[in-house]
């Protein structure tokens, strides 16, 4: 895959490689350090800390009562896509009371993925508006968890209230193939439309 033509294709280093910061965001419990674990080639920062009983009444674990640990800041790995880019994976916190952290995880990132659990798509739905809100180009991978229910992906589309031109990809957030498929589709949409953008009007 030709790297050339991003509008904003962060910094080359010194071997001619392009680093690039990503996203991953979504709702509490979608499985965003789950990815940035099974795909990071080094091994992953986290701040993940134990559930305890005080946030009984604050973390809802419906579809997730397996949960025992959530991030309480951020989650940071890093994957070589190929010898041309590097991406830098930064992952959100999914709970509200962490929601203040965004604003700066997000500065100088090229692009998002956003987790969704299709038995929770409410979950997501703050992780979507922040992306449109911050001007992120985004795609949405659908973590399939054993008891995820199937819906066509219009049907998805409409549900989440995004727009046609907005990759919607399945994935599996613990494989570590499948979350480097999704980073791989983030990049294409980011290329597709860096060459809209320099279309001639």
């Amino acid at each position: 895959m030709d790297f050339k033509g991003f509008d904003h294709p962060g910094s080359p280093a010194g071997d001619g490689t392009r680093s690039v910061k990503v996203m991953i965001a979504g709702g509490f419990g979608t499985g965003k350090t789950t990815m940035v674990r099974s795909v990071s080639d080094i091994k992953p920062l986290t701040t993940e800390e134990t559930l305890t009983q005080a946030s009984a009444g604050v973390d809802h674990l419906i579809g997730v009562t397996d949960k025992t640990e959530t991030t309480v800041s951020l989650d940071f790995g890093k994957i070589g896509i190929n010898d041309e880019l590097v991406l830098y994976l930064f992952g959100t916190p999914g709970q509200e009371r962490f929601w203040f952290l965004w604003n700066g995880l997000f500065k100088g990132a090229l692009g998002a993925v956003v987790l969704v659990d299709t038995r929770r798509l409410a979950s997501s739905f703050r992780a979507i508006e922040e992306m449109e809100r911050q001007d992120v180009p985004f795609v949405i991978a659908l973590n399939v968890f054993p008891d995820s229910p199937e819906h066509p992906v219009d049907e998805i589309r409409d549900a989440l209230d995004i727009s046609p031109d907005i990759p919607v990809v399945a994935c599996d957030a613990r494989d570590r193939s499948s979350s480097r498929d999704v980073l791989v589709a983030l990049i294409r949409h980011l290329k597709e439309r860096s060459a809209v953008a320099l279309e001639p009007r």
